[in-house]
């Protein structure tokens, strides 16, 4: 499949939904093309890995003033 094949390519390992995108649409397009590769890049176990390890936390919690 295409998009397998442009996931694991050396070029453009993991490159997330735009990336991937804007790499196959330079050589090949289909109908419902980018809803199809953003729905195979979330479904993948090292996208989705990868992603969580590069955000950074997100703090403690505060308490809200309610008057």
């Amino acid at each position: 499949m295409i998009m397998d094949e442009g996931h694991r390519s050396g070029l453009g390992i993991h490159p997330g939904v735009t990336k991937m995108y804007q790499d196959l649409r330079k050589l090949f397009w289909w109908l419902g093309m980018k809803k199809q590769i953003s729905e195979f890049v979330y479904a993948c176990l090292v996208y989705q890995k990868s992603k969580i390890e590069h955000q950074k936390p997100s703090g403690l919690l505060q308490p809200m003033f309610i008057p």
